[in-house]
């Protein structure tokens, strides 16, 4: 008997820490009912808008006047195009999420280490310049702020007795942010043998802040080929509109077998265009 396979349980987005705190996921994202209703909705009236933009109108006879057929396809095309839109927008947009929170976050653990160099050099220990940089970004961020969550856990931790670095290294795997474990893994190693922690942060963010520079520097230079890019994705539409608008003689040549076969011959190379154009913009450091 072959056993059935069972599905994997979804990663949650939240773990409960060994103080009873919800301490969260980085690595995944889970709309709400209504977020997901929202996006759908909002992708499914651009797909269908630009489905029957490009389709609609299908089935006339020789009169050129619409039969039975071209309202089932000006509901069905555009209906279909939609649905699509949406089941694909959402994986995006989650993605997209994700992808912000982190930036956020690392933006936010730099300032941490910041403040952390700032308290160490002053003369005071661990524990102190975690307490002194948590009330530093209280001023700096509002209070739901990533970064005040994690300190929140690890003051809550310390009060606790549970070793600092075991809860950086948990925000380091949670983080799911190289720097922030990579940070986590080396603070873990010279807390326990006695190194120089004031060296490990200061270095730690001297490196990490010469990247974020690096990282804004060549998105600074991105900017205009992303922006070009952007108008280049609704002029295509935006031209077919024009044309359906203005001329609507011309725009019965959409409606013959060669013009639908040309319309759907340039969207699939329109959309394999866009891709590409992401991917080669996609610059990970």
């Amino acid at each position: 008997m072959f056993k059935k396979k069972t599905k994997a349980p979804p990663e949650p987005e939240f773990f409960l820490s060994a103080t009873n705190m919800p301490t969260m996921n980085y690595r995944v994202y889970y709309m709400k009912r209504w977020e997901k209703i929202g996006y759908a909705l909002l992708a499914f009236i651009v797909g269908a808008a630009v489905g029957y933009l490009f389709y609609g109108g299908l089935g006339k006879d020789e009169f050129g006047q619409p039969t039975v057929v071209t309202y089932i396809l000006n509901i069905l095309i555009p209906s279909i195009v939609g649905l699509i839109s949406a089941k694909l927008f959402i994986p995006a947009r989650t993605k997209a999420i994700i992808s912000k929170r982190k930036r956020q976050l690392s933006k936010q653990f730099r300032d941490m280490l910041d403040g952390l160099t700032t308290s160490l050099s002053a003369g005071k220990n661990v524990t102190d310049s975690f307490y002194a940089v948590y009330e530093d970004l209280k001023v700096q961020y509002d209070s739901s702020a990533y970064i005040l969550r994690e300190l929140e856990l690890i003051l809550s931790g310390v009060q606790n007795n549970i070793p600092v670095e075991e809860l950086l290294e948990d925000f380091g795997a949670r983080s799911d942010i190289g720097d922030v474990s990579s940070f986590a893994g080396v603070f873990s190693i010279s807390y326990r043998k006695g190194g120089n922690i004031k060296d490990v942060i200061r270095n730690t963010h001297a490196i990490l802040s010469d990247k974020m520079e690096i990282e804004e520097d060549i998105e600074t230079l991105l900017t205009a080929n992303k922006t070009e890019q952007n108008l280049m994705s609704i002029m295509p539409i935006a031209i077919v509109a024009i044309i359906k608008g203005m001329s609507p003689d011309f725009a019965k040549n959409f409606t013959t077998p060669a013009g639908i076969m040309a319309s759907t011959v340039a969207i699939i190379i329109f959309v394999i265009a866009y891709f590409v154009g992401k991917s080669v913009l996609n610059i990970k450091m």
